[in-house]
């Protein structure tokens, strides 16, 4: 990276770490979106910018950006469902309580009896369908719903991005001598 920069528009491709002149294209390696260089875009699947046919969609998408609903709902923390921890405990406690054996338990649940040996002795953690099942069939609680703020909607879109390490600083690269 000894060349100079000619323009303060000119980046680096977050691929290679080299230097981007002009724009650079903007592709989707691996679900992230990122503006690489001519040599990495072919890495990725190219994204393509329609562009709006009138003028009054600027305005349109404007007043919707501009709704503070619309940004309240992107804030809003999603919920997601959990396993407790102690699961282990109440599923045996339950089944001990109605007197009932491992298989006959599994039988009831239409499940095999070593996966419910295997949650007994917390081997294997339930899927939260099975974990489902196991509430309606026994009415115990075995789920619970916690919840995951988006960080990405917090941070503003034209925010000024660190120039830390690319992923071309990572990678073991050769150097000549």
């Amino acid at each position: 990276m000894s060349s100079k920069r000619i323009d303060d528009t000119d980046k680096e491709c977050q691929i290679c770490g080299s230097i981007i002149w002009g724009k650079g294209i903007k592709v989707i390696i691996e679900g992230a979106k990122i503006t690489v260089c001519q040599n990495c875009a072919q890495h990725g699947k190219k994204i393509v910018k329609k562009t709006p046919s009138t003028p009054q969609r600027k305005v349109e998408q404007f007043r919707k950006m501009s709704n503070t609903k619309s940004i309240r709902s992107r804030i809003e923390p999603q919920r997601e469902l959990e396993i407790v921890e102690d699961y282990t405990i109440k599923i045996r406690k339950i089944r001990q309580s109605l007197g009932l054996n491992q298989d006959q338990f599994a039988q009831k649940l239409n499940e095999k009896p070593s996966l419910l040996r295997r949650i007994e002795t917390g081997k294997v953690k339930p899927s939260i369908k099975l974990a489902k099942k196991i509430e309606k069939v026994y009415g115990i609680k075995l789920i619970t719903t916690s919840e995951i703020i988006d960080t990405s909607a917090q941070v503003g879109k034209y925010m000024k991005k660190s120039s830390g390490t690319s992923l071309g600083d990572m990678a073991f690269v050769k150097k000549k001598k």
